[in-house]
Order: structure tokens, then sequence, then C-alpha cells
């Protein structure tokens, strides 16, 4: 039976996979999630040992997509997707010390994370934007790989104008690069002189008034409000479990965590079946989820610059879908609690509190204790781990969690995306790019600086998009 997609709030209809990857936010402005998430027993899990991610990846993928695209359409999709990956296992496992381990996520086109779940999510809106002969505009905003990774997945595809919002002059060089030097009159990136939250809630806004969008034009979210952006990251989760001896062991995973998205994916593979005992937040200085989980008050702060870009941020919209869950799945609480959020904070439940402690651990780390992790680790192991990595696995220590189970740090980022840190860290090394982004530091670049004003982003878009 085909899954139904459901709004947060309550208040939006429910959709097919087709319509909720189209939709990104719904109309009521929650996000979307599975109306029952499908489950896995323990011996269907072990029936999925030994697959390459590939394949993996099918039959994970499979029940959330039913009703909407045929398997062998689907099957091809996919094979396409991790075929541009650089390493042949897609994720890769390597071993830190005893039951210590990071899962490279690094090894796509953009050399972050995000390229798992962008890849697929550009293949597939091809596939149904073709299916339908439907143009769209694909507005996303970016805390430094989001965008890269966006326009890298979907920039071949004719049916679409994409529109990628990062925070001028607060990326690192190398990941506004992978932005601003790929060209195509399809491809536009804006520099809003303002903060991630600043381009996320531009991008929000848009998508509840979309009517600035020329006539037979709608909007796609490509950020992780996108239930396919959650979905397609759910599969590294198995991926690892199942070869550190899932389902018969149980696994601990360490998440660099801002917007809640990757952490909340492993929270689903957990639902689905998969043994994981504790999901570890590891953040840095800006810790709206570390508070919210330690003292109960999810409360917006001011976002402080750090040596972790990707993780500056102060709201964390995918919060919502854990706390839709942690408050019973009832949409109508969820639409007066976050109705509050909007307006100052809001104070978790002891219901909510006492459901999400169990599942979830997490660590604050400062810029001089990523530092610190970056030298220990490299001193200790030989391996350099990008700022947003060292987050993840100095929160794994941080977190005292039964040694007799394996922890997985979740490797977001190759760290040659961040030579500056690295640099400040004081490493005695160094991280080259790989070969197919040598030329990177020397391309033109094509970008737009925009004031931090949404009527101004809205009429750009208007009078740029194509006809």
């Amino acid at each position: 039976m085909a899954i139904s997609y459901i709004s947060t709030r309550g208040r939006a209809p429910r959709l097919n996979f087709e319509e909720v990857l189209l939709a990104g936010l719904a109309s009521d402005g929650g996000l979307y999630v599975p109306e029952v998430l499908p489950t896995f027993d323990k011996a269907h899990i072990k029936s999925l040992r030994g697959l390459p991610y590939n394949a993996l990846a099918f039959e994970i993928l499979k029940p959330f997509v039913d009703g909407s695209i045929p398997e062998h359409d689907l099957k091809i999709l996919i094979d396409d997707t991790y075929s541009v990956f650089r390493h042949e296992a897609v994720a890769p496992l390597i071993q830190l010390d005893h039951n210590q381990w990071v899962l490279e996520l690094f090894h796509g086109p953009t050399l972050a994370f995000k390229d798992f779940a962008l890849q697929l999510l550009g293949r597939l809106l091809d596939y149904v934007l073709k299916k339908r002969d439907q143009n769209v505009v694909i507005l996303g905003a970016t805390s430094g790989d989001t965008g890269s990774a966006a326009i890298e997945g979907c920039r071949r595809c004719s049916n679409i104008d994409i529109y990628i919002l990062h925070p001028h002059k607060r990326v690192s060089d190398v990941q506004r690069r992978q932005m601003t030097t790929v060209m195509g009159n399809n491809i536009h990136n804006l520099a809003i002189e303002g903060n991630f939250d600043d381009c996320q809630s531009m991008v929000k806004a848009s998508f509840v008034e979309p009517s600035f969008l020329p006539e037979g034009r709608s909007l796609v979210a490509v950020n992780s409000i996108n239930w396919a952006r959650i979905m397609a990251q759910i599969i590294y989760y198995f991926y690892a479990a199942l070869a550190l001896g899932g389902p018969d062991r149980s696994v601990n995973f360490s998440v660099p965590t801002g917007n809640f998205g990757d952490i909340f994916a492993g929270y689903l593979a957990r639902g689905m079946g998969l043994p994981i005992d504790r999901l570890v937040i590891a953040t840095n200085k800006n810790d709206v989820l570390h508070r919210a989980l330690t003292t109960g008050q999810y409360t917006r702060q001011q976002l402080e610059q750090s040596m972790t870009p990707s993780m500056d941020i102060t709201v964390s919209s995918n919060f919502e879908r854990l706390l839709f869950d942690l408050y019973g799945r009832d949409g109508d609480a969820l639409f007066d609690l976050m109705a509050q959020f909007s307006s100052g904070s809001i104070s978790l439940s002891n219901s909510a509190m006492a459901q999400a402690q169990p599942l979830f651990a997490s660590e604050r780390v400062s810029d001089d204790a990523t530092c610190e992790e970056i030298v220990r680790v490299w001193r200790d192991k030989g391996y350099l781990l990008d700022p947003h990595s060292a987050i993840g696995t100095r929160a794994a220590v941080k977190a005292n969690i039964d040694v007799a189970t394996p922890m997985v740090t979740l490797a977001t980022a190759h760290p040659a995306k961040f030579p500056d840190a690295i640099a400040r860290s004081g490493v005695a090394t160094t991280a080259a790019l790989p070969a197919h982004l040598s030329d990177l530091m020397t391309l033109p670049e094509r970008f737009t600086v925009l004031a931090n004003d949404l009527d101004s982003v809205q009429q750009h878009i208007a009078t740029t998009v194509s006809v």
C-alpha cells in the first residue's frame, strides 16, 4: 500500500510521493512526513547484509516511493545517482579506535554529505518533471554545502531554474566557489547581506506565498524541508550499521548537527527497525538543539560565526518533524507550538523531554576544542578531519556512552573544503582538493549580491527566471 504524506501542522492535504517531492513546504507552513513509517523486521534487515550501496538504497527507498515511481525506473535512477561517487564503497567506514568509527560521506561530486540526497533529488525531479512536462523554480538556502550539492545535482535538468541564497562572506571560499563557478543560464547564486537564518526565512516565506513567480511556475525545495532529502539520508545509517554487525548488534551515531535533518534521518532509521541505541547531537557554539534537549527550552539566540559555518544555524527547521512525534503526532498542537516559537521561544513538555532524552545525547563543542580535536586525531590516528566532523568525533567521546557499542561519527565534509580551519588548528598538514576540483580556485565566478530584504529577492527572481 502506497504511503501518504501528512503535514506536521495538520492543516494541509495528504500527498503522495510525487506530490510531496514537488511541494517542499506544506501549505500550512509545516513539513511533510510519512503518515505511517515503513518498518523492517530483524530477518528483513539481516537479508540486506552485504548489499552494495545502490542495491541497499533501492530496498530502503522502495516503500517510500511506492505508487509514484515504478521499481524498474527507481533502480535506474538510484544506480545513476551513486555512479558519480569517487569511492567504490560510496560511504566507506574508517576505524579510528576501539569501537570508534567515521563514516566518510564526502566522496560525492561536491565533497559533502549533501551529495547523497541531492544527487538523487536532482534525478527524481528530472524524472517527474519530464513526465509532467512541467517547469519549476528551485529555491534554496545554504550555509555552505547544500547550495553546491543542489546545483551539481540539478544543473542538467532542463525543466528547472535554480536559485540558491547564501550568506554573503559567511561561507568558506571553497564552498562559495563550488556554487559560483558553475555556469548555466538556469543557475542563479544570490549572496544575501545577512546570515543563514535570514536566507532560510526568505525561502520559507516564499513557499508560503509564491505569488511573485510568473504564471505557470511553482516553487520546489531542495533544503531538507523537502522530504526526499531526509529519505535519502536514511540509507547510510543502515549501511554503516549492517557493516558493523547489525541487526544483531546495536550501533550509536554522532552527527554534526545544524538543521537537524541528517540526525532526524537516523531517528527514522531507528523507527524503521534498525537497532540504534543513541544519537549524539554534536553542535558548535550555535547550540540551540543542545539547549533544547538538555534544558527543555527551544529558544532563538544571536547567531555567532564559527569555524564550522555549515552549522551556524539558530533555527533548526527539521526539529519540527521530531516535535511532531514527541507531541503525539497532533497537528493542531504543533500548529500552536510553532506559532508560539515564531514569536519567541517554547518550553518542551515533560512528556516530550521524557521521550527524547533516552534517544538523544548532545554535546556543545567550541572552536578551540574543535582545533584540539583535529590535532589529536591527526597526531594519534594519522587521520585528517574537517572541522564539522571533528565536532562529531569530539562529541562522540564527550557523550561517554557505553564503549561496548560501536560509535559511528558521520564525517560530513572533505577537509580540503575548509583549509583556513585546518590551518587554524595548527595541524602540520594540508588537504588537497581532488583532481576534478583542482582548478576550482582559478575559475571565474558569477553571483549577485542582494540586500537582506525579501521583496528585493523575490523581485530579482521574478525578473530573471526563464520564460
